[in-house]
């Protein structure tokens, strides 16, 4: 048992180093499987899940080495199980990465159904028609998808939706399959970017990467090595710039690409911010804010890994605002939670309408999930007194230090844990959500 305690009230400033992304990082340490010389990465962020892959790759018989606080060096000199069981899948969907590697390295691949979080249906028929199409057999056996083949062979893959797990799996298969691979309606994402980017520095032919229409002209062997820095995580990013709007602070998000969140930063001046980029940052300094809708999208569209953090600012807003999710269709999780801190939010199939500004009041709220977590948290800033965050822990699970990098900021924040954690929640006097 552990719990985030925030006093709200308090108006973020100054400045935050963005942490390497989660969403790259993943793919590229699954990425290893497709040599057996080493690969050493940078940049690596501190989480939960970077974890839980590590022990995945560790179980595979990659030999996995960690030094310093973001320096991984991975290296799969030969491959010892093509199975991972739920005991392991079951702590985070990015599992499901390891399939295509797997199978184009060993030719035989058993992966157990992904655990993470519930945001509704991950489209995981797209990554298995595209391997059957790459000329593997594919089925699922009880609780695992399984993929054999013993060769790969480049096909044209025609993606329905631009999924980014999909389009990250597929790519991997790709660069040790015979001959060339399209892929169209490619995810153009910066985390697949900077997978490309590590599979071209490993020996990889990629072509096309950040459009819709990527071309893999594959080896038919191994890799080599490479030495790679992760790109640095533009949701971290975005979190922070959103949290600064909703406290009415001053923030600069440093060590982070500018044009990777051009899209939140045209949304925040449009609700009444000042954003000012840099060659490396962004400075939010937060204003009276006006409702503006959003719909999620496809990159370079509004990123649904910041929907629920943008609903959190909207309570905060004059005026009522539309939040719509077409990427996923379990997103709004946070509404229950936000109404129980004093927003009006009324969620309506795919859409919240979120009606503002509200005066939000500390409350005892369950996190569901990592992003609807930040969305917590960022309401809990806006919030009068104090508010408990129970399942806290799904926070670490995508954000390096939150708690540290939050405090530094301003924010009057503490972890609790275990017998402590239990005390503060019977004690706890206010309006109480399950």
């Amino acid at each position: 048992m552990e719990l985030l305690r925030i006093t709200g009230g308090e108006r973020l400033r100054g400045e935050v180093a963005i942490s390497g992304s989660k969403n790259a990082a993943l793919p590229v340490m699954a990425a290893s499987l497709l040599t057996d010389a080493p690969v050493e990465l940078r940049n690596v962020p501190d989480i939960e899940d970077i974890d839980a892959m590590a022990s995945m790759l560790r179980h595979l018989g990659v030999k996995v080495e960690r030094s310093g606080r973001s320096e991984w060096r991975l290296q799969a000199s030969g491959i010892e199980n093509v199975s991972v069981d739920a005991t392991l899948t079951r702590r985070m969907r990015g599992s499901l990465l390891l399939l295509g590697a797997l199978v184009a390295r060993a030719g035989e691949a058993s992966i157990a159904r992904p655990g993470g979080d519930d945001i509704g249906m991950r489209r995981v028929e797209q990554h298995l028609e595209g391997l059957r199409a790459m000329g593997a057999e594919v089925s699922e056996e009880g609780d695992a998808y399984v993929a054999r083949a013993r060769r790969l062979r480049g096909t044209r893959i025609d993606l329905d939706i631009p999924t980014v797990t999909g389009t990250e799996n597929l790519m991997m298969a790709a660069v040790l399959a015979d001959g060339i691979t399209v892929i169209s309606n490619a995810a153009r994402e910066p985390h697949v970017v900077d997978l490309a980017r590590c599979l071209v520095g490993m020996g990889a032919r990629i072509t096309g990467v950040g459009t819709e229409l990527i071309v893999i002209e594959g080896s038919g062997s191994l890799l080599h090595g490479t030495e790679h820095s992760v790109t640095t995580d533009y949701i971290e990013a975005g979190t922070y710039m959103v949290a600064a709007a909703a406290t009415q602070g001053d923030v600069v998000a440093e060590r982070m690409r500018p044009t990777d969140v051009r899209w939140l930063s045209n949304k925040l001046r449009a609700a009444g911010c000042d954003v000012v980029e840099g060659p490396s940052h962004v400075r939010v300094v937060g204003r009276p804010l006006r409702a503006v809708d959003v719909t999620t999208w496809p990159h370079p569209g509004f990123a649904t890994d910041l929907q629920s953090q943008y609903a959190a600012l909207m309570t905060q807003a004059e005026g009522v605002s539309v939040v719509s999710e077409a990427v996923f269709e379990n997103r709004f999780r946070h509404a229950d939670q936000l109404r129980l801190l004093g927003a009006q939010v009324t969620v309506e199939g795919r859409s919240a309408v979120i009606s503002g500004p509200t005066r939000l009041r500390g409350a005892r709220v369950v996190v569901p999930d990592i992003r609807s977590g930040a969305a917590l948290v960022i309401a809990a800033l806006c919030a009068e007194g104090t508010s408990q965050l129970e399942n806290a822990f799904h926070l670490d699970r995508g954000y390096e230090d939150l708690d540290g990098k939050l405090c530094l900021l301003g924010a009057q924040l503490e972890r609790l844990r275990g017998t402590e954690a239990e005390v503060a929640i019977r004690d706890f006097s206010g309006v109480v959500g399950d």
